[in-house]
C-alpha cells in the first residue's frame, strides 16, 4: 500500500509552492544577505542560508527511501555552510554562498525527487526505525523522521524566510 508517503509529500508540495511565492521579488544581489530595516541589519538567516540549509534534507529522504541522491547530493563545501552548525553570515558582496540559482537548484531538484520517493515509497518503510540516532528519540520512524522535515523543519524556516522579506520591504508573499 502507498498512501502514507502521499500524506507526507502533501507537506512537501504545500512547502515548495509557498517557497516559490516567497522567492519572488527576491533579487541574486540580496539572496545572501541579512535583512536590512533602516540602517539596522537584522542577523537572522536569510534566503541563501535557508534554502542551502533546507537542501541538505531531501537528500536524506530520498537515500533513506532507497534512491539515488548523487544528482542533488550536497558537496562537503555546502554542509559546512549549511548544516545545523553552520552560522548564517552577512554576505552582500556575494562572495561567501554559491549563487541563487544554483542554491535555488539544488534546493528544488531535491524535494522534486523527495516528493517522487515519498509518493512512491511503501508504507512498510515508514514504520521503520529512524537511522539518525540523534533524532530518533523525538522521531522514533522514519515516516515520523520525514514528515518532520518537509512539513514542521521546512515551514519553520519558510517562516523565518517571511519575516526576512518584510524586514527588507517585500511584503507578504
Amino acid at each position: 500500500m502507498k498512501t502514507i508517503g502521499h500524506m507526507i509529500a502533501a507537506s512537501a508540495k504545500l512547502g515548495l509552492n509557498y517557497a516559490d511565492r516567497l522567492l519572488n521579488g527576491i533579487s541574486p544581489e540580496t539572496f545572501g544577505s541579512f535583512a536590512r530595516c533602516a540602517e539596522t541589519s537584522i542577523e537572522s538567516n536569510h534566503p541563501a542560508f535557508i534554502f542551502g540549509h533546507l537542501s541538505l534534507y531531501a537528500p536524506r529522504i530520498v537515500t533513506e527511501l532507497g534512491g539515488d541522491d548523487s544528482e542533488f547530493r550536497p558537496s562537503e563545501k555546502a554542509i559546512a555552510l549549511f548544516s545545523k552548525d553552520a552560522k548564517c553570515l552577512d554576505d552582500p558582496s556575494c562572495t561567501i554562498y554559491p549563487a541563487m540559482s544554483d542554491i535555488v537548484s539544488q534546493f528544488r531538484a531535491g524535494y522534486e525527487a523527495a516528493i517522487h520517493h515519498l509518493e512512491s515509497a511503501d508504507d512498510s518503510q515508514f514504520t521503520n526505525q529512524n537511522p539518525n540516532e540523534a533524532m530518533s528519540k523525538l522521531f522514533p520512524t522514519l515516516g515520523s523522521m520525514h514528515a518532520f522535515y518537509v512539513g514542521g523543519h521546512f515551514m519553520l524556516h519558510m517562516g523565518q524566510l517571511s519575516a526576512w522579506r518584510r524586514a527588507n520591504g517585500l511584503g507578504a508573499a
